[in-house]
């Protein structure tokens, strides 16, 4: 893996920190949906935090040829509320990736044929999709007063697509295999 171009290896960066941001995030809001006495929720927001993880090893490891300590850009939502409102930061902070970040990523590691970035922002861009969509879910149980509805969550540990009460025998975005695949059980 080598990024030759310095606009990428911006972008890898900046998406490193904002993936490691989530990460950190998502447990502090699992946190307070336990308190809230969701638990499903806290599974949810635990399950898509290794995830996010999963996208910053990524992002981290095509970005291997470049050492040094770098000012890193990246959007962070701050805030501590309720259940729901920290679902709508995650749904909110997703859709932004979905729409606006990754998509322009990705064509500038087109554009610079950077094949690691394009494979890592591919990954990210399409499990976001999931993540945002489980979110959205999670929120509409939440505003009428009851847990998200699921019995465990699996993330690929490839790229980081989440299924809820499913482990898929292959993943639909990577290819990865289902023993590639870690549970989150209540």
């Amino acid at each position: 893996m080598m990024v030759n171009n310095e606009m990428t290896a911006e972008n890898l960066r900046s998406a490193f920190g904002g993936e490691s941001q989530a990460y950190q995030r998502y447990r502090v809001w699992s946190q307070v949906a336990e308190e809230d006495g969701f638990p499903n929720v806290a599974l949810l927001f635990e399950a898509i935090a290794f995830a996010e993880e999963v996208h910053a090893s990524n992002h981290f490891e095509a970005h291997d040829n470049i050492e040094g300590d770098f000012l890193v850009a990246s959007g962070a939502g701050f805030g501590i509320g309720s259940t729901s409102e920290n679902l709508e930061g995650a749904i909110a902070g997703e859709n932004f990736e979905v729409e606006q970040m990754y998509p322009s990523y990705y064509l500038v590691a087109k554009d610079q044929d950077e094949k690691d970035a394009l494979k890592s922002f591919h990954y990210a861009l399409e499990a976001e999709k999931t993540h945002s969509k489980l979110y959205s879910e999670a929120r509409d149980s939440v505003e009428n007063d009851a847990d998200y509805d699921l019995e465990y969550v699996s993330v690929c540990t490839v790229c980081g697509h989440t299924v809820k009460d499913d482990t898929p025998d292959k993943c639909p975005i990577c290819g990865a295999s289902k023993d590639d695949f870690e549970e989150f059980r209540d």
